[in-house]
């Protein structure tokens, strides 16, 4: 679901980059008015982890096409809509920085997408008034596999809204609305099982860190070094058998060629497709080849870039969870300290 450049103009894509921050700016608020410190080591565990499936294309029998895991709706019933939301934005930008997956115009757009709906749409106004705090049983399982469906929708409904409010292309807009709801729909199926599967493990093996009722989850050292390991397991192995088909947003859109993109020019969107040039040092998950920037380094793959990509996720995500922490820990200034002259 990751949008490129093209798809956008500068105006929308701006706007969705004000949302976007917007959105975080709430989030990082909500989080230091939070005493909880205990889940700063699960952000960056479980985004490094989502990091890592993310990488890894499914393919669609029958279609032509492949998905992946997002995982938003996932971190947002283990961490907290704030916290999720902060994470999901934080693997977004770091796959758009360094591996090129989702232009950087185009970075607003696909926070609204990916992480803004499914943590402060879905989960508040679809999840949690249907579960409240009974996190077992089959009503709780459907709720959790219809909430990840409906994420997935929403979201291939907003880039089909962003699409055709920029101008850019000339794909009809019905058409491709019907493409992308119908592929989302599968590919959102999918992540919903997925999801359903691994919260009823861990709530089997560690209740404490699902659901509100225990909302202080402590990770043991073992517990981190396992998800680690898994993280890049996933991303330096598993991600070698991804299907190489096109993901549903490509799907969609070679379903309606030819595409006809109008020119796109500006400076803001040469500057910021320069900058992304030259920051992508993995583009598409693959070592960058100095002597041909064009062409990937052959025979490394998409490990090195993986297992980069999972490092960066964890200390970033610590980095936040520190910062955030710093903040909320500094003592309000007094009057007088505000205005020497009182």
């Amino acid at each position: 679901m990751h949008m490129t450049d093209a798809l956008l103009s500068v105006n929308t894509g701006l706007a969705f980059w004000s949302v976007s921050a917007g959105s975080l700016a709430y989030a990082a608020r909500k989080v230091r008015q939070d005493s909880d410190e205990k889940k700063i080591p699960m952000m960056g565990v479980l985004g490094a982890f989502v990091f890592a499936t993310q990488m890894i294309n499914f393919t669609i029998p029958g279609t032509g096409s492949s998905g992946h895991l997002a995982g938003g709706f996932l971190l947002t019933i283990m961490l907290d809509p704030s916290r999720a939301f902060i994470t999901m934005a934080s693997i977004l930008f770091i796959q758009s920085l360094f591996f090129a997956d989702g232009g950087l115009l185009a970075l607003g757009c696909n926070i609204f997408n990916i992480a803004l709906i499914p943590c402060f749409v879905v989960y508040p106004l679809l999840f949690r008034p249907w579960v409240k705090d009974k996190y077992h049983g089959i009503r709780t399982g459907l709720v959790v596999v219809l909430s990840t469906v409906f994420s997935f929708l929403i979201g291939a409904a907003a880039i089909v809204f962003q699409t055709s409010l920029s101008g850019m292309s000339e794909l009809p807009w019905k058409e491709f609305l019907w493409l992308m709801l119908s592929i989302h729909l599968v590919i959102g199926l999918v992540e919903g099982i997925v999801t359903l599967a691994i919260l009823s493990y861990l709530k089997n093996i560690r209740p404490d860190l699902i659901g509100p009722s225990s909302p202080s989850p402590l990770i043991s050292k073992r517990g981190i070094v396992a998800s680690l390991i898994a993280a890049l397991v996933v991303a330096g192995l598993l991600s070698h058998f991804a299907s190489s088909l096109p993901d549903g947003l490509e799907w969609s859109i070679q379903k309606l060629v030819p595409l006809r993109l109008k020119e796109n020019s500006g400076k803001i969107r040469e500057w910021l497709g320069q900058f992304q040039s030259f920051s992508a040092v993995f583009p598409d998950y693959q070592v960058k080849n100095q002597s041909s920037p064009s062409d990937p380094v052959k025979g490394l793959g998409t490990s090195p870039g993986g297992i980069i990509g999972v490092l960066v996720i964890l200390a970033f995500a610590f980095f936040l969870g520190f910062i955030l922490k710093k903040q909320r820990g500094r003592a309000p200034l007094t009057p007088s300290e505000t205005n020497p002259n009182l």
